[in-house]
């Protein structure tokens, strides 16, 4: 998955953001590339952003 292919607001659960993180860095072997990282980040703020909605949408 390409960093332009996800978007703002996604519909994701926290849970499997962190599936794909895991997934990526055992792809990765541990060291990401330019590119692995910047997917990498773009999916840690939306799975910061699903944590916050789940924390939210629990109170």
């Amino acid at each position: 998955m390409s960093p332009d292919s996800m978007t703002s607001g996604s519909v994701r659960s926290a849970a499997a953001l962190n599936e794909q993180i895991r997934a990526l860095w055992i792809r990765a072997g541990g060291s990401l590339s330019a590119q692995e990282r910047a997917e990498y980040e773009l999916l840690v703020v939306e799975w910061a952003e699903a944590i916050r909605g789940e924390v939210i949408e629990a109170a």
